[in-house]
């Protein structure tokens, strides 16, 4: 009944030493650790008043990663978690996404900063001595961020989710899901971590929460493929995995 992701979230992101009265959980069971237990967003904030989330490593190799995340259930209520230096917050989330750094409520206040930003063509607000008749389609979004940067991505997966259609199929829909997601995906080339090498979205994915389905489309396969968890045994004790269809396919027609 649940989705869930974490988010990077370095620098902010805080784990806390283990208390006696909390449930301490390691910031690798904290999803597993929702899901396996709650599938509500209310079921959510009561568990959240019993956590601890533990400075704990899965293994002395592998050093903690720096997270905050976004919970949804089916009516699609939100939250985000977030663990910094002052304590654990939990804020409801209007918005209905979150990305990387910074903290949730900068990004929502960076909002302010777009509340003129439209999928209108705009007014002649400048003055009424100037003629602007406007010389392209879709100047009332030209103030949008367009950087590969978190702050950026979230106002603009933000502003095209607030205004995308709700289509009459679900595959309709689907589509327009995935519209919303590549809309904000790093291409290679664009964020440069170090010499020829680069931040790039290696999938994105989504998850039917009424039928149990999984979607996901990679780098080099926008194809969209599925996962139906209904054919699987979801009550086994073993783990469950698929390769991932990760190779462009072109679907010819001559």
């Amino acid at each position: 009944g649940l989705g869930m992701a974490g988010l990077n979230y370095p620098g902010n992101a805080t784990y806390y030493e283990e208390k006696e009265n909390k449930d301490n959980i390691a910031s690798f069971e904290f999803i597993p650790w929702i899901l396996g237990q709650c599938s509500t967003i209310s079921e959510v904030k009561d568990l959240l008043s019993r956590i601890n989330i533990a400075d704990l490593n899965f293994s002395e190799k592998m050093q903690t990663s720096s997270l905050h995340w976004l919970i949804a259930d089916k009516t699609g209520t939100s939250l985000v978690v977030e663990t910094d230096k002052d304590g654990m917050h939990i804020y409801d989330n209007p918005v209905g996404c979150l990305t990387n750094n910074p903290q949730f409520p900068k990004q929502l206040f960076n909002l302010n900063n777009y509340a003129d930003v439209s999928p209108k063509m705009p007014k002649n607000n400048f003055s009424d001595k100037v003629n602007m008749a406007g010389y392209s389609r879709g100047l009332g979004s030209h103030n949008l961020p367009g950087g590969m940067d978190s702050e950026s991505r979230f106002v603009r997966v933000a502003f095209n989710k607030f205004n995308a259609p709700i289509a009459e199929t679900e595959e309709e829909n689907i589509d327009t899901y995935f519209h919303i997601l590549h809309s904000v995906e790093q291409q290679k080339g664009l964020d440069e971590v170090g010499p020829n090498s680069f931040e790039y979205t290696i999938y994105s994915d989504g998850t039917n929460l009424d039928k149990g389905i999984f979607y996901y489309t990679t780098y080099s396969n926008k194809q969209i493929n599925v996962v139906d968890m209904n054919k699987e045994d979801l009550d086994s004790s073993n783990l469950i995995s698929y390769n991932m269809l990760d190779k462009t396919k072109f679907n010819h027609q001559n």
